[in-house]
């Protein structure tokens, strides 16, 4: 069935659209709450895979090990369930993020290997949607420059956490487009729309020089706004991974141009460093040089000195949804070890203090994973991926390449429903049809 604008199997695929449509609208009072982020793709991602149940047993062979994966999760968790506490609300609210993820997997299989959607549908959707959230991140910025009550009121009341505003207590007076913070602009420039850019290269060439250009105009245009100073550190990273995967090292010629390359992306660090005060202070001061820095170095600080002081919740976690247990078992260590490096710690031990399971955060899906399942669910997730990489496409460069920027990229997120990784495992996984199923 085709429409004017894209391809249907069935009526359901609207709903896939919708939420691609949605995917950089992820800071809005419109989405359900995560931790510091309120999506709403992963949940039509959901309903989506529902309204097409039939498919699934399908992608569930395909995938087996990662429906699996959410069951074992929650087998680590019944030990910090009985021993420290069960939430009800924050362990749903985590292992619903778990189920997003899978949820992501699955509509990506039935679109693209049962249905055989268009991926030049899936990416003119994607193109406008990302387009329309730098159009509102100008916008933003010019309500921000101009004095625009009006656009700075309306923002205020549509974002979750709105930076726009310049008493906004996590930094304000610059644009955060869509999303819900402005450092999650490298997650979807990164670890959404560079993979798909490399995909494209031999599916359609026109539409990867039109991602190729949207992730160049939207981490130009974010870093000349004032945006922040994470998509200044992720731009650099991701600009570093795209100059390695693209260089035949070889190749003498090609060898010399990736050195030069990476020679002027250093020249670039040091002048991100010299030209934006944040950067400068954390060079010159070291970690409290720059308090949202600093803050994310405490933040994850108070729950892992909470593992270490109960080892053995460093090996199965705390249990999800209890950060906030780890948190308050840690705070009076970690406090301690910041005074030690002589930091100032009255900021963190008020934060620990007052935080609740409802509403702690960490920033970092590491932190946050191991803290909630330990270290060994950490560990089998990257035994599965090294297996599920190697089952299916094996290592090419692209792939180490793609890995390792989505390892980077979770550092400094924490949402387990994003998209980056589901995407990762679907195109890595082996080539099969429908009717090898």
């Amino acid at each position: 069935m085709r429409t004017h604008v894209v391809t249907l199997a069935d009526r359901s695929d609207l709903v896939l659209y919708l939420a691609l449509l949605m995917l950089p609208v992820d800071g809005t009072t419109l989405g359900l709450y995560a931790p510091f982020w309120t999506p709403i793709s992963p949940w039509l991602f959901l309903l989506y895979a529902a309204l097409n149940w039939r498919d699934v047993p399908s992608v569930y062979r395909r995938f087996r090990m990662w429906f699996v994966f959410p069951a074992v999760l929650v087998a680590y968790s019944t030990l910090g369930w009985s021993s420290v506490a069960l939430h009800p609300v924050p362990a749903l609210t985590s292992l619903c993020a778990v189920i997003g993820a899978l949820a992501c997997l699955v509509a990506l299989d039935i679109a693209l290997r049962i249905k055989r959607l268009p991926w030049s549908d899936m990416i003119r959707v994607l193109l406008f949607a990302y387009w329309f959230a730098f159009g509102v991140g100008v916008v933003q910025w010019l309500g921000v420059r101009l004095d625009l009550g009006s656009v700075r009121s309306y923002f205020s009341h549509l974002m979750y956490r709105s930076y726009i505003s310049a008493s906004s207590p996590w930094g304000g007076g610059r644009p955060q487009f869509l999303f819900a913070e402005p450092s999650y602009i490298g997650m979807h420039l990164f670890g959404v729309l560079l993979p798909l850019m490399w995909l494209m290269r031999s599916r359609d060439s026109i539409y990867a020089r039109r991602l190729r250009d949207l992730i160049v105009a939207f981490a130009a245009g974010s870093v000349l706004m004032g945006a922040g100073v994470r998509i200044i550190l992720d731009s650099l990273i991701a600009l570093i991974v795209v100059i390695a995967e693209r260089t035949r090292w070889h190749a003498a010629d090609s060898r010399r141009n990736g050195v030069l390359a990476l020679c002027g992306t250093a020249v670039l660090g040091v002048l991100s460093i010299v030209l934006n005060s944040r950067l400068n202070s954390i060079a010159a001061n070291g970690m409290d040089g720059d308090g949202s820095f600093f803050a994310r170095i405490w933040q994850s600080l108070g729950p892992i000195c909470g593992m270490l002081t109960h080892p053995i919740y460093l090996l199965t976690g705390y249990g999800a949804g209890n950060i906030a247990d780890a948190t308050h078992d840690g705070a009076a260590v970690a406090v301690h070890v910041l005074r030690a490096l002589h930091l100032p710690a009255d900021s963190a031990a008020g934060w620990y203090a007052q935080m609740t399971p409802d509403t702690i955060w960490t920033m970092s899906a590491y932190t946050s994973f191991v803290t909630e399942y330990g270290v060994l669910a950490l560990v089998l997730l990257f035994v599965l991926l090294a297996r599920h990489i190697t089952a299916g496409c094996g290592w090419p460069k692209t792939v180490v390449c793609w890995f390792a920027l989505t390892v980077y990229l979770y550092i400094q997120f924490e949402g387990y429903a994003f998209y980056a990784l589901p995407l990762f495992i679907w195109v890595t996984a082996p080539r099969r049809t429908v009717a090898d199923e």
